[in-house]
């Protein structure tokens, strides 16, 4: 009966042991993985931050740097300039007002009022009809 009573203290504490070891390896398993996942947090927060500078630098910084520019010249138009239109109109700038332009086109001094907006870019090269032919 000791013998027995002994044997099955032993079993008793092995198993104790056991339990103890794999609760620890448990415990040191989920504070394993909580730091695993919070190295991938940081990591996928600096990749967010990455693409967010990527995407500055390459589409807005940009834009933002070519509608200035365009606002730019929009406000710098005087009459007597000429100016392309968006849809290909060229002419020379009679008269402003605030979101009008009149222009004049071709050499029949023909009229047109247009948008501001519809102002795609202001040229320095005169025009073909501009100048008197040579006899």
């Amino acid at each position: 009966m000791t013998l027995n009573f002994a044997n099955l203290l032993a079993e008793a504490n092995q198993a104790v042991a056991v339990t103890a070891t794999t609760t620890e390896t448990a415990a040191t398993g989920t504070a394993t993985a909580q730091a695993g996942m919070g190295g991938e947090m940081i990591t996928t927060l600096v990749m967010m931050v990455a693409m967010v500078a990527i995407f500055y630098f390459l589409l807005i910084r940009p834009q933002r740097k070519k509608d200035k520019q365009v606002k730019e010249m929009l406000s710098a138009l005087k009459p007597g300039d000429r100016i392309c239109t968006i849809g290909g109109l060229y002419g020379t700038i009679a008269s402003l007002k605030d979101d009008t332009v009149t222009l004049t086109l071709g050499s029949l001094q023909n009229t047109v009022v247009i948008a501001r907006w519809a102002i795609r870019s202001v040229e320095n090269v005169a025009l073909e009809n501009d100048t008197e032919p040579q006899i």
